[in-house]
């Protein structure tokens, strides 16, 4: 009798909800079921906690309840036999082996699975290109950053001790930037910034990899890094400022492409945002050694990952124009005109150079010392030249008409 009252109880649960479009005649019975029972819960009295207040609860914990924990519990209860933990599939293989398998791992879910597949296809969940392009990034990392944790680079134990986690979530970060590469390029030919939600529906797979990855790209790396005990609040808002950078990629590609007005303050604040993968995994090594974050070498390092994009921005303008990729230099032509732009992008350089040398000073002369004489090393190992860190600052010739000059190029290909 007990049981047939749940049912009745449950079932006017679910009626209520029907009405009201929460659920549909065509969604899930289990989810519905799952919802229905929800509300139960919620409405049962429990101590003097009112049902505002269990509201509030519920919305503020539940970001921290995390499939991870929930398949804990249940392991706890003895109730193993509920959780289901899918073995991957033969597209799994490299996240299982660089991920690891505990048994309460939540990315196993397969919702997680679908998602980390791939962008496009039934491929590895990390590609082997998003390794090769990560590599030149972690070895500059290593190089750059490991000398800020007092660590030695030339030491192979130093290296390997840390470099598998660092190196899979670059990989996973450069997977992502391939993914966001191909959604600016879709949609851009497709005269429109972001898929509708029919567009997803009619894109089936593809479609629903698309709105995932511009509605919560991280979400199985958060799991990841949760489950091994390196997820802290800074990383979280590291991640974030990485999905608000693609967005910002997207948005203002799609601008300049389709001749629209461009922000100047989505342009600095896109910049700004574009290193956070060497933020993340700086983060990451400080939690990594159980060390405290110094804030002023992370102020530094944002200081000087600031000017290394802007320097990159500027040896890279011509194939940034022709793949319609981010580019300050572009960006600020299209705001102020192919004359003024130089002038407006060197007085940006000039204000970011004094806040540099503000805080190399503050480093100490071993540190400072050491950090530029690697600057050096990199600005020749990428070509550069001169006297300044980061290369002499060489302004490239603006282009002023993209479109034509992506036609040339190509017609003399």
């Amino acid at each position: 009798m007990e049981e047939l009252k749940k049912l009745e109880e449950a079932q006017v649960v679910l009626e209520l909800l029907l009405s009201r479009s929460v659920v549909t005649a065509s969604s899930d019975p289990g989810a519905d079921r799952f919802l229905a029972n929800l509300v139960l819960l919620l409405i049962q009295p429990c101590a003097d906690l009112d049902l505002n207040t269990k509201r509030r609860l519920v919305n503020e914990n539940m970001p921290q309840i995390s499939s991870a924990l929930l398949e804990e519990a249940s392991i706890l209860l003895g109730q193993k036999d509920s959780v289901k933990l899918e073995k991957a599939g033969p597209n799994c293989s490299n996240w299982t082996t660089l991920a690891g398998s505990a048994p309460v791992i939540s990315f196993h879910d397969k919702v997680d699975q679908d998602f980390l597949q791939s962008e496009l296809g039934n491929e590895a969940v990390i590609g082997l290109d998003s390794m090769q392009r990560a590599n030149s990034t972690l070895e500059d990392f290593c190089r750059s950053y490991f000398m800020f944790h007092g660590m030695d680079v030339n030491r192979p134990q130093s290296v390997f001790k840390y470099l598998p986690m660092l190196f899979f979530v670059e990989s996973y970060i450069y997977q992502l930037d391939t993914l966001n590469e191909k959604v600016v390029n879709i949609y851009i030919d497709g005269k429109t910034m972001a898929p509708s939600q029919s567009e997803i529906t009619e894109n089936g797979d593809t479609g629903g990899v698309i709105y995932k990855f511009q509605t919560d790209p991280f979400r199985p790396l958060l799991l990841l890094l949760e489950c091994h005990g390196l997820l802290t609040e800074r990383i979280k808002e590291e991640l974030r400022s990485g999905a608000e950078y693609w967005a910002l990629e997207r948005k203002l590609c799609f601008a300049l492409k389709s001749r629209q007005e461009v922000s100047a303050e989505d342009v600095m604040r896109a910049i700004h945002l574009k290193s956070f993968d060497y933020r993340v995994l700086n983060l990451l090594l400080y939690q990594l050694r159980g060390e405290e974050v110094n804030d002023l070498h992370m102020d530094f390092l944002s200081t000087s990952e600031f000017l290394v994009e802007v320097s990159d921005d500027l040896f890279d303008y011509e194939e940034d124009v022709l793949e319609n990729s981010f580019n300050i230099l572009r960006m600020f032509v299209r705001i102020y005109g192919a004359s003024a732009a130089p002038a407006m992008l060197a007085k940006c350089i000039a204000e970011a150079e004094e806040k540099y040398d503000q805080l190399l000073h503050a480093l100490g002369p071993q540190l400072s010392s050491q950090y530029q004489r690697r600057c050096e090393e990199a600005t020749a190992e990428g070509g550069k030249t001169g006297a300044h860190p980061f290369g002499t600052w060489s302004m490239p010739t603006v282009i002023v008409d993209e479109e034509l000059y992506r036609a040339n190029v190509l017609n003399c290909e």
